[in-house]
């Protein structure tokens, strides 16, 4: 999977896989009826290839998509979403798993130590900029299996302190079956007031969707307890 990220890297976001055939192909009775639940809007776009959900914690919105991959990383389907929380503007932390980051890593090493590489590929993801930028961390709190499955990288550690707290580690490591691999890319992240979740959809299915949204509702709902929002002017 290391080797296979990698490779996908050096296609180039134009030849990165797409997923296999129109969204619509899945079942979305299940699907449908869990948002109802939920209490989540549901849509399915006109070219079947991209669901929808949307939902708001503490008044803010937020909107998980599934469909086309965004990041030539990504094989088979994206599962991405975003909130506006209008937490403190300053505050930026990414929790990624590990081999996404090492595979980031060297290609970022491969192109800035080759001496033909003579401007920087527009394709390549923001992620690799975000690497290069922040500080990898570490406190005591979350379990090995936490840290040895993903890397937390922030500007600030107090605030990656602050927003990974140890029921969202465990949510990250205590997928239910069947569940990701290790290896799966995946990603959350805090920047300029937003909160972002992207990973590649596998294995596709409610167990995955389920998680997933709970994370991030998780995610986004501890950002506002813990890093407060953005003063008003």
């Amino acid at each position: 999977m290391f080797d296979r990220i990698k490779k996908a890297l050096s296609r180039g976001a134009k030849q990165a896989s797409p997923a296999e055939g129109p969204a619509s192909q899945h079942s979305y009775g299940p699907m449908s009826e869990w948002a109802a639940t939920q209490g989540f809007g549901f849509s399915i776009d006109g070219s079947g290839h991209e669901v929808a959900l949307q939902g708001n914690i503490n008044g803010k919105p937020w909107r998980m998509q599934i469909g086309r991959p965004t990041r030539n990383y990504i094989l088979g389907e994206e599962l991405r979403a975003r909130a506006e929380l209008a937490v403190r503007d300053e505050v930026a932390v990414l929790v990624m798993n590990k081999p996404l980051k090492e595979a980031l890593e060297k290609k970022a090493y491969s192109m800035f130590t080759d001496p033909l590489q003579t401007q920087i590929d527009p394709s390549l993801p923001e992620e690799m900029r975000w690497l290069a930028m922040f500080e990898e961390v570490g406190w005591e709190g979350p379990s090995q299996e936490f840290w040895e499955r993903y890397s937390v990288l922030t500007d600030r550690r107090e605030n990656a302190m602050a927003w990974i707290e140890p029921q969202l580690a465990m949510m990250m490591t205590d997928w239910p079956e069947p569940a990701p691999s290790v290896e799966v890319p995946f990603m959350i992240l805090i920047l300029r007031g937003k909160a972002y979740l992207r990973m590649e959809y596998s294995p596709a299915g409610m167990p995955t969707l389920r998680h997933a949204s709970l994370i991030f509702q998780t995610c986004c709902d501890s950002a506002l307890v813990n890093l407060g929002p953005e003063p008003r002017g």
